[in-house]
């Protein structure tokens, strides 16, 4: 398949150029890489506003079945960059407000995408970068990675990443490192269901491989109604509202070409229409 690099060229949305990130497209995969080894790959508005303009353009590609979100250098995402934290400094709290919606939007453009999203976590990841490893569908990371929600050690606190953050790890273990702000390593991330595999360094690849061809076997159009169902029905009451809704959801996808042709080719003993 045709592979396409955008690291530094205009992109089909609002004609963005990446300038802090890379984005390719190598058939079914995109990969967006967090590129400033420098600051740890730190985020300020530029990368905020980058990010989410990549993950619209991979998650509106047709050919695009799954997306992964790595970084370059040795750490995964070391949060706010201290320039833009300078600068933030002196901002008014509408101008705090207006800040913080944009990353909120980023996290929400990721986590809303409608293509399955791996987060590959070569390294540390603090206050901020563990909004972006939260807001994927799934996270692998290597067994020498340290996590911390660092914020009240500055005085603030992590309330636009809670949503995706609390989601993830649940509320018992976000009231510990919510206030401790302590570090915490890759098997503490695991077992608190933060991550869902740890492997060795050289293991990484294998691992991220080993969940993209199962998600690139699986119906596309599937896989979307899968993300919607988990945000209708978790944590919900299970109600008569709840259970026609998911009655609807099973009927609706029997009823689809991709739930017919799914169901035919099992039948059949074929492979899918959607599996190349």
């Amino acid at each position: 398949m045709d592979r396409l690099t955008v690291p530094h060229e205009a992109n089909n949305i609002d004609d963005m150029t990446f300038t802090k990130l890379k984005l390719t497209i190598d058939g079914p995969v995109a990969r967006i890489w967090l590129d400033q080894p420098d600051t740890r790959n730190a985020f300020d508005d530029i990368v905020i506003a980058e990010l989410t303009h990549a993950f619209l353009e991979a998650g509106a590609a047709t050919q695009v079945r799954a997306i992964v979100l790595g970084a370059n250098g040795p750490a995964f995402c070391a949060g706010a960059n201290l320039h833009w934290m300078r600068r933030m400094a002196d901002y008014t709290r509408d101008e705090n407000i207006a800040d913080a919606g944009k990353l909120a939007e980023m996290l929400r453009t990721i986590a809303d995408c409608p293509k399955a999203t791996i987060a590959r976590v070569q390294g540390d990841v603090y206050a901020g970068g563990m909004g972006l490893v939260a807001a994927c569908d799934m996270a692998v990371s290597v067994d020498t990675a340290w996590y911390c929600l660092s914020e009240v050690k500055i005085g603030l606190i992590p309330a636009t990443i809670s949503p995706y953050v609390i989601r993830a790890m649940g509320a018992r273990a976000s009231q510990r490192y919510f206030l401790t702000a302590e570090r915490f390593a890759a098997a503490e991330a695991h077992r608190i269901g933060f991550v869902h595999e740890v492997v060795a360094a050289d293991a990484l690849d294998a691992k991220i491989d080993e969940l993209l061809k199962a998600l690139t076997g699986a119906s596309p159009a599937a896989v979307r109604a899968c993300k919607t169902l988990i945000d209708d029905v978790a944590g919900r009451e299970i109600d008569d509202a709840l259970i026609a809704k998911t009655v609807e959801g099973i009927a609706d996808i029997r009823a689809s070409d991709e739930g017919r042709e799914g169901v035919q080719s099992f039948l059949q003993k074929r492979k899918p229409s959607w599996i190349l």
